[in-house]
């Protein structure tokens, strides 16, 4: 369904089944059953060829305009495709993730520790988290990043020309 010009919507028939699916800008990515990835669509970056280290231990996907996360059961992360931001750069010593999200050209982890840590673009400061502590949930937007606390408030930042910072009382 929808656009497929890159061949994102292609899903391939020939893969075990999925269990978590992620999508970029013209590629797509799925874990498989057995904790494998399969990936699908644009690869002008290298955003769909799957590194080595992803076999068989991938816990979830996410995906950028033209760069792929993975967090391996063992806490890491694997970013691979256009690096030209810094966004598959993963800081080294990052350990400990539980979440990952991916923007248009930044990535963010979310630790154990309920502490958020983001690489990549940052002119918008999208990839430069605040102080927060007890996060359970983040996501990555185009220019924006945001992060739902364990008492279910929400915390954006980054770019905020459309509102996409504000979020509504209550």
């Amino acid at each position: 369904l929808g656009y497929n010009g890159d061949g994102q919507s292609s899903v391939p028939t020939n893969a075990l089944r999925f269990v978590s699916v992620a999508s970029g800008a013209g590629h797509s990515l799925a874990i498989t059953e057995n904790g494998g990835l399969v990936a699908w669509g644009r690869n002008d970056a290298g955003q769909r060829t799957i590194p080595a280290g992803a076999s068989n231990s991938v816990l979830a996907v996410a995906g950028g305009d033209a760069h792929s996360l993975a967090l391996l059961s063992s806490g890491s992360v694997l970013a691979w495709g256009d690096n030209s931001f810094g966004q598959c750069s993963v800081p080294q010593g990052l350990s400990g993730v539980q979440a990952i999200a991916a923007g248009r050209n930044h990535s963010l982890a979310l630790r154990t520790n309920g502490a958020v840590v983001g690489w990549g673009f940052n002119t918008y400061g999208q990839a430069s988290a605040p102080s927060l502590s007890n996060v359970v949930a983040i996501a990555a937007g185009y220019l924006h990043s945001m992060a739902l606390l364990s008492n279910g408030t929400v915390v954006v930042w980054g770019d905020n020309t459309f509102g996409q910072a504000n979020v509504p009382a209550g």
